[in-house]
C-alpha cells in the first residue's frame, strides 16, 4: 500500500468502531514480533491535561539528550501527528510501509478465525514497529480512552505511571462514579513500576493509593501547596515548584501550571530511578513546549483563543482561565460538542460568560450534536444565541460582533479545531493580528 491506500484502509476499519480488551491486541502483536517489548515508555493516563504533561515531558527528555517517541490521541491538525519521535511526525513512506504490514498479520488473523484489531490497535502496532525502527531511548505512550482495558496497556516494560487530572467523561464505558474511573485510569500501573499523579479528588485518590500498594509501586502525588510565585499570562507563564524557581512555560490557562508540576513530579521519579535529566533540561523543555488547541491564541485584535473543553471539568478549567486572562474583556463563544458529553453541565459552566454564542455542528462525525438542538439548550442558561451554518460562518458572524478588544472563544470538541483554525485564516487572514 502507499500512504493514501493505507489511510483510506484504516479508515475503512476505524468506521467499525472500537472494541475493549487486550487479547486481540496481544495477538496483533504477537505476529508483528512483539516490538513493543523492545522500547522503554512512560505511559500516560488521565481525562484532562494528559497531552499537555505528554508534551512536556517529551520536550524535557529530547532536551537530556534522548530520542524521544510520542504517540497521541486524538490528533487535531494532521493525522501524522499521532506518531512522532523528536518532534518530527512519522513519514507517510514509513506509515505506509508498516501498515501493510500489519495489514498483512491481519489477514493471518482473519484466516485463522481471530477476532480483528480496531483502527487504534492497528495505529498503535504501527507505532511500536516505527519506534523500534527509529531506536527511540525512550516514548512517551498516551493511553486513548481510560486505561486498564486500553489498546496502549499492552506494554510491560514501563518505566513510569503518570496520572494526569480524572474526572467524569466516557462514563458509559469507564464507570458512572469518580472511583470506578480512577479504577480504570490506575489499571496503566505495573507491578514495582514507579507511577505520579495530579491531585485528585479525594474519591479518585483513594483508589490511585489502593492499586499502587497492590502493585507494590511507589507513588507520588502533586503537591499544590508547593506551587508558588505563579505568574499567569499570555504566552509566558511562570511559577516554582518544589525545588524549580521561577519555571517558565509557554502554555497558556490557569490548569498549565498545575500540569507542568506534574511533569516535574514525572522527571523527579525519573530521575530516581536512573534517568538523567539536568535541571537546564527541565528549563529549555518548558520553554520550547509546543501544544497546539489548548487554550491557544491564534489571533490578535480580538483574540481567537482555541481549547478542546468537551467535558465538565475542563469546561470549569476553561471558565477559570476565561476570568483570568480576560476580566472586563467582551467573549464570544463558538462551541460544538458530541451529543454524547454532558453538554448541559458545560453550558451552565460557561454560558454565563459570554455576550453573545454561536452553535456549530462538529463536520464528519456521527456523534455531533446539531447546531440548532445545541442552541436550545444553550438559550435556557444565555438567551442571545444562534446556530450557525458552519465553521466559517459562525467566524464570519462573530466578526461581525467582536471588536478588536474582546475575545472570540472556540471551544467544545477536539475534533473541529483544525477546521476552526482554517476558517479563522480564511476570514481573518494569517493568525496574528
Amino acid at each position: 500500500m502507499n500512504y493514501t491506500e493505507a489511510r483510506a484502509w484504516i479508515d475503512q476499519i476505524a468506521a467499525k468502531g472500537s472494541v475493549f480488551g487486550l487479547e486481540t491486541m496481544e495477538n496483533l502483536l504477537a505476529l508483528l514480533g512483539n516490538p513493543q517489548d523492545a522500547l522503554k515508555f512512560v505511559h500516560i493516563a488521565g481525562t484532562n491535561g494528559k497531552g499537555s504533561v505528554l508534551a512536556y515531558l517529551s520536550t524535557i527528555l529530547a532536551e537530556a539528550g534522548y530520542k524521544v517517541g510520542r504517540y497521541v490521541s486524538p490528533t487535531l491538525f494532521s493525522y501524522r501527528e499521532r506518531i512522532q519521535v523528536s518532534g518530527e511526525y512519522i513519514d507517510r513512506d514509513s506509515f505506509a510501509r508498516l501498515m501493510s504490514r500489519v495489514a498483512e498479520a491481519v489477514d493471518g488473523m482473519k484466516r485463522e478465525g481471530k477476532p480483528l484489531p480496531t483502527a487504534f490497535e492497528m495505529e498503535t502496532a504501527v507505532s511500536f514497529l516505527y519506534f523500534v525502527e527509529q531506536k527511540c531511548d525512550i516514548v512517551t505512550l498516551e493511553a486513548g480512552l481510560g486505561g486498564r482495558m486500553d489498546a496502549t496497556n499492552v506494554v510491560r516494560t514501563t518505566e513510569l505511571a503518570v496520572l494526569a487530572s480524572i474526572s467524569r467523561d466516557h462514563m458509559a464505558v469507564l464507570g458512572d462514579t469518580l472511583a470506578e474511573i480512577a479504577w480504570n485510569k490506575a489499571g496503566i500501573f505495573k507491578p514495582g513500576v514507579p507511577a505520579v499523579s495530579a491531585h485528585q479528588e479525594a474519591e479518585a485518590a483513594e483508589v490511585i493509593k489502593r492499586t499502587a500498594k497492590e502493585q507494590g509501586c511507589e507513588l507520588a502525588f502533586v503537591e499544590p501547596s508547593e506551587i508558588r510565585d505563579v505568574v499567569y499570562g499570555i504566552g509566558l507563564q511562570k511559577f516554582s515548584y518544589r525545588e524549580f524557581e521561577e519555571i517558565e512555560i509557554p502554555l497558556t490557562g490557569r490548569h498549565q501550571i498545575e500540569n507542568a508540576a506534574l511533569a516535574i513530579d514525572a522527571v523527579r521519579m525519573l530521575r530516581k530511578h536512573g534517568w538523567t535529566i539536568s535541571d537546564e533540561a527541565v528549563r529549555e523543555g518548558f520553554a520550547h513546549t509546543i501544544w497546539r488547541g489548548r487554550f491557544s491564541v491564534i489571533h490578535t485584535e480580538p483574540y481567537i483563543v482555541m481549547d478542546g473543553a468537551h467535558n465538565p471539568d475542563a469546561a470549569k478549567r476553561l471558565r477559570e482561565s476565561v476570568k483570568e486572562y480576560f476580566q472586563e474583556k467582551k467573549i464570544f463563544f463558538i462551541f460544538g460538542v458530541f451529543s454524547d458529553k454532558e453538554y448541559d453541565r458545560i453550558i451552565e459552566i460557561t454560558a454565563p460568560l459570554a455576550e453573545h454564542i454561536v452553535t456549530i455542528e462538529t463536520p464528519n462525525n456521527p456523534r455531533a450534536l446539531p447546531a440548532k438542538k445545541l442552541a436550545e439548550v444553550v438559550r435556557r442558561v444565555n438567551p442571545s444565541v444562534e446556530a450557525a451554518d458552519g465553521i466559517e460562518d459562525a467566524v464570519r458572524i462573530c466578526r461581525g460582533l467582536a471588536g478588536k478588544e474582546d475575545v472570540i472563544l472556540i471551544f467544545g470538541s477536539l475534533s473541529f479545531l483544525a477546521e476552526a483554525e482554517r476558517a479563522v485564516t480564511a476570514v481573518y487572514g494569517e493568525t496574528g493580528k
